[in-house]
């Protein structure tokens, strides 16, 4: 299966109180590494809270602890792409 992919969205490690820190300066650099092999556009995603939001979701869904440390990553990615496609949508309405 083939995919067209015109972007990337990234997920952005800034710290609760809303400061950049090391993480940050590493998701730049790699923003940046993306978008020259890639040619496409990187949008940066507050990532904050996806990984507590991902490992609620599996304890609601009966996901034994073991089990969730293996999936919290993929789950909070998907939040994160979630939140950037609401937020496309949501701007689109209202342009």
């Amino acid at each position: 299966m083939e995919y067209e992919v015109t972007e990337i969205v990234l997920g952005y490690p800034k710290n609760m109180n809303d400061t950049l820190g090391e993480r940050v300066e590493k998701t730049l650099a790699f923003k940046d590494m993306l978008e020259r092999r890639t040619g496409l556009s990187v949008h940066l995603w507050d990532e904050r809270l996806t990984t507590v939001a991902a490992d609620k979701a599996m304890i609601e869904a009966g996901i034994r602890r073991e089990e969730r440390k293996e999936h919290v990553d993929k789950i909070a990615a998907v939040f994160i792409l979630q939140g950037y496609l609401d937020w496309l949508k949501n701007s689109q309405e209202n342009s």
